[in-house]
Formats: structure tokens, C-alpha cells, sequence
């Protein structure tokens, strides 16, 4: 089982940073590289830049839930939950249709379930 895992690439568990600006502010996120090609993905499909994609996803964030304590960890999990969403059928995995164009309903009704968290 653990050579399916332990056989990736290294390059895609370093990390680096990218330089974004959140609300005029430049601000460093360390993220592992198969973070940023996902994000590189998603950015694509809405013809954004990674940076884009990040400022909008914060302030998006914010107005809903108000700060985040890590955001480079909530990033992780949307690329986890896109890779999900994609396998589910609910975002299709051809890359040309943009993510803007779906029914975000439809999208989260195909969500897999929930991880259940330690008590």
C-alpha cells in the first residue's frame, strides 16, 4: 500500500512561496507544489492567476465567515475538496467548462461525505 503513496515525486511535497496581495497588502503562502498545481487548475478554469484566485478566495471568505486563522490550510482543503468534487462528478473534469458556470447546489449535492472529526 505505501509504495503507492511514498513513490511521488518529491518535487510535489516541497514547498514554496508565492507572493499574493489580499486586500493591497503583499502576503506570503507556503504551500506545497501539488498545492499550487491544483490551484494553478482551478485559477485556469475561470481564466484567473493563482494570485487572483487566492485575493478572491480570502475576501469571499471573509465576508461569509469572517477571518481565517490559516489560510494556507484552507487552501489545502480546497484543493482537496475540488479533487473530491471531481471525482464525485459534481465539477466536471474537463477543464474548459469554468467552475463559475455550475450550479453550486448541484455541485455540493454531489460532495462526498464529511470527514468525521476527533472528539
Amino acid at each position: 500500500m505505501c509504495e503507492v503513496f511514498i513513490s511521488a515525486d518529491p518535487r510535489l511535497y516541497e514547498s514554496r512561496a508565492r507572493s499574493v496581495r489580499l486586500h493591497g497588502v503583499a502576503t506570503s503562502i507556503r504551500l506545497e507544489n501539488l498545492f499550487w498545481q491544483v490551484l494553478e487548475e482551478i485559477a485556469g478554469r475561470d481564466g484567473m492567476t493563482v494570485p487572483q484566485l487566492c485575493a478572491r478566495l480570502h475576501d469571499e471568505l471573509e465576508y461569509e465567515r469572517g477571518s481565517v486563522d490559516n489560510f494556507a490550510s484552507f487552501l489545502r482543503v480546497c484543493c482537496g475538496r475540488y479533487l473530491a468534487l471531481q471525482l464525485s462528478g459534481g465539477i466536471p473534469q474537463d477543464c474548459r467548462v469554468p467552475i463559475r458556470s455550475l450550479d453550486a447546489r448541484k455541485v455540493l449535492a454531489t460532495e462526498p461525505a464529511g470527514v468525521p472529526l476527533a472528539a
